[in-house]
């Protein structure tokens, strides 16, 4: 291969990074949208300026030292280095001279890898929404981003040890959604449910989001922004082979995404005897989520048929916390954490080179990692400044308790006549 053609393969390959990180981006959108739709109209802006400060907070802390953490350590290792910054950018003596290894500029990777560790923290912010105080999220957000979600990123995707031990994971069903949901499920322990949402002898009161067309758009653009999410995993397109295989993961993405829907409203009219929007949204979430570990080796109706036991899944989750008391206003634990699981599990299902060994090891240590440093960073918040709002301010509305306007201001009553 002549220089020019490997000079316009690397500006290729490093245009298509870009793009796929930057609908990777728009995912924050979609999160914010969802989130913002399935709270009370009362913590709105509160919830959608977490989305927009989380996003902030996780790429500077990225940017200082989490990349340096989860991409500079020596391979099959368990202890990552400390580092800041980033390293130099790909020189073209650095492209031309690599045989092929080096394809893509290192700035569009930094792009692409920190857009996934907002995704990671988006995560945390729906399952404790409406209680939290916003400051003591940003804080959590500050370590989650630039410590937590790195370390276990390494054990994969920075070659360390989960990787040397076969452990698959394509596009972050477990370092990414069992990550976040895991740091999400620490913190709901701690915080406790919304006030008003369980009673005595078991009882359950459903508390109804504020926006339900919020939510679907959320939703669309969540399924819109994994077709970066996976495809843009695949880290190439300039050839024949890479094309295709781009093109396969983007089919089995959108495959399994409606795979959920259906399996989840199926099953909601079957349980409740009412077709649910809010499980059919979760549904796609979930087939999303289910099929993020491995989207390329299984074929378009095998990734609907994992996308269609993730929406299973999803139902019976959202309905057994709820039993446990454990209270997620969006259903993210269940969306992202034990469908997250399932997607793992299945890899080996339809890849020949992944083990359940393998996987249940990887899937052990993200949880257990995640967990244990999740739940210290939230009891050492919980110590120095506390997690939740009074609960007068809880019963208000954390919108002025917290940020002082309301989205919608317009409901509220005037003393202007």
């Amino acid at each position: 291969m002549n220089d020019q053609v490997v000079e316009l393969s690397y500006a290729l390959d490093t245009f298509y990074f870009l793009v796929m990180g930057a609908l990777v981006m728009w995912m924050a959108a979609g999160f914010a949208m969802l989130e913002a739709g399935l709270v009370r109209a009362k913590n709105t802006t509160e919830i959608l300026t977490k989305n927009i400060v989380l996003y902030a907070i996780a790429c500077t802390m990225y940017l200082l030292i989490g990349y340096h953490i989860m991409y500079s350590s020596d391979s099959g290792g368990f202890l990552p280095n400390l580092g800041f910054l980033l390293g130099a950018e790909n020189s073209a003596d650095d492209v031309l001279g690599s045989g092929g290894d080096v394809y893509y500029s290192a700035r569009s990777d930094f792009f692409f890898q920190v857009v996934f560790v907002a995704t990671a923290m988006s995560i945390v912010s729906g399952a404790v929404a409406e209680r939290m105080k916003l400051w003591a999220f940003m804080l959590f957000a500050v370590v989650m981003t630039g410590f937590i979600y790195p370390i276990q990123g390494y054990w994969k995707w920075g070659g360390g040890f989960l990787d040397a031990a076969g452990f698959q994971d394509f596009a972050g069903s477990g370092v990414v959604h069992l990550c976040g949901a895991t740091a999400a499920l620490a913190g709901v322990l701690l915080l406790g449910a919304r006030k008003g949402k369980y009673g005595k002898n078991g009882a359950i009161y459903a508390i109804p989001g504020s926006n339900l067309p919020l939510a679907t758009l959320g939703t669309f653009i969540l399924w819109l922004g994994w077709f970066g999410f996976n495809g843009g995993s695949e880290l190439m397109v300039s050839n024949v082979g890479e094309a295709n295989a781009v093109a396969q993961v983007f089919v089995n993405t959108n495959a399994a995404a409606a795979g959920g829907v259906i399996a989840a409203i199926i099953l909601a009219k079957i349980w409740f005897r009412k077709a649910d929007l809010t499980m059919a949204l979760n549904g796609a979430l979930a087939g999303l989520v289910a099929i993020t570990a491995e989207p390329l080796a299984p074929s378009a109706l095998g990734a609907t048929l994992i996308g269609a036991v993730g929406g299973l899944l999803v139902v019976a989750a959202i309905v057994t916390l709820d039993k446990l008391k454990i209270d997620d206003p969006v259903g993210a634990i269940s969306v992202h954490g034990v469908v997250g699981i399932w997607g793992l599990i299945a890899v080996p299902f339809s890849n020949g080179d992944a083990s359940f060994g393998a996987q249940l090891l990887g899937i052990v240590s993200i949880f257990v990692w995640t967990f244990v440093a999740s739940l210290v960073v939230w009891g050492i918040i919980k110590a120095v400044m506390g997690l939740r709002v009074s609960e007068e301010e809880e019963y208000e509305g954390v919108d002025l308790a917290e940020c002082g306007m309301e989205a919608y201001p317009e409901f509220t009553v005037s003393g202007n006549k």
